[in-house]
């Protein structure tokens, strides 16, 4: 697996992005590591807000900030043109630079040579290791459950984080394995799943959980999802890979069509647990659904309670807001 080194505190960059779904990566850093963060970094009229005081570049370096993190993730993993300048004053400034996307920070000769004349650091998450084999389909040791969701950015990598805690306060053996940028941003180790060629992604899915203790549960972050008409091919690669005992479904309760592909629906609750279930049981045929994590930032009190509760009602499942609510339910429910 890939392990990296995030030296804190961070300045998280979210230049001019207006829309939350791709600035995942600072929110979930926030979210996630709250203390690690002194700010964020916005371009004037950007109307995103992750909760962390503004600062510039020099406001940063003079506050002892060691780490400028790139803290979105847009469609194809670019930094738009506008955002290179202050990339390389950070650089220039000694501050570390983190990047998830899908491009290599020294590729950038500007950025480059300011790292070098500063001493800072580049660091590129989104590096698949070297020497990852093809799948096979072994049977491991231990358990797995795996977060599959009804779309993109629906909260998988949340939920498995909430599921991770509820399984260590239980006092129980359990690993979070990350699969994407912030995940292993947060972990500091994981593998990249959707920067892995193709042929090799159920091979990287058996590397990031091995074999364990018997009552040893690995918990795996999603990736994308089978109803995706970009990214199903990660999802199902991880799914076999992963050859999860147990899958949590996530969704968004306002999503109404996969984010950034208008014009198709996610499916239901149920279809994507039935497709994964199906899909899965090449590699687990004893694979099952356990719960159910809805994000229902947007929903009011009563909305939320009654939104749960029907989807309680039409899967006799576990179904909760892992940030709300946290995942004792789930957990307690995995035998």
């Amino acid at each position: 697996m890939q392990s990296i080194e995030l030296r804190p505190p961070y300045l998280i960059l979210i230049g001019d992005d207006d829309d939350p779904t791709y600035a995942k990566t600072g929110f979930g850093i926030v979210h996630w590591r709250r203390d690690s963060v002194a700010g964020q970094l916005r371009f004037d009229g950007c109307p995103l807000d992750l909760g962390v005081p503004d600062m510039t570049v020099a406001q940063a370096a003079a506050a002892g900030v060691r780490t400028l993190v790139i803290g979105v993730a847009p469609i194809g993993g670019v930094v738009p043109d506008a955002w290179w300048e202050v990339i390389v004053e950070a650089a220039a400034a000694g501050l570390d630079i983190a990047c998830g996307l899908h491009l290599r920070l020294a590729d950038v000769p500007e950025v480059r040579d300011a790292a070098a004349r500063s001493g800072a650091r580049l660091i590129d998450v989104r590096v698949p290791p070297a020497g990852i084999p093809v799948g096979t389909g072994r049977k491991r040791s231990g358990k797995r459950l795996l977060t599959v969701g009804t779309d993109c950015a629906v909260g998988k990598k949340y939920s498995a984080l909430a599921i991770h805690k509820a399984l260590e306060d239980a006092g129980r053996k359990a690993t979070f394995r990350a699969t994407g940028q912030t995940g292993i941003m947060l972990a500091g180790s994981g593998i990249p799943i959707d920067a892995v060629v193709a042929d090799f992604v159920s091979g990287a899915a058996e590397m990031l959980s091995p074999d364990n203790d018997g009552d040893h549960w690995d918990v795996i972050e999603g990736q994308g999802s089978l109803f995706h008409p970009g990214y199903a091919a990660v999802s199902l690669g991880l799914l076999h890979g992963s050859q999860p005992d147990a899958i949590v479904v996530c969704h968004d309760a306002t999503r109404s069509e996969i984010a950034g592909w208008p014009g198709y629906e996610p499916p239901s609750i149920p279809e994507c647990s039935e497709r994964n279930i199906l899909l899965g049981k090449l590699t687990n045929p004893n694979i099952r659904c356990v719960g159910v994590c809805v994000n229902t930032s947007a929903l009011d009190d009563q909305a939320r309670s009654d939104y749960l509760s029907a989807i309680r009602h039409a899967t006799g499942l576990p179904c909760l807001d892992p940030v709300i609510d946290g995942c004792d339910a789930i957990v307690g429910g995995l035998g």
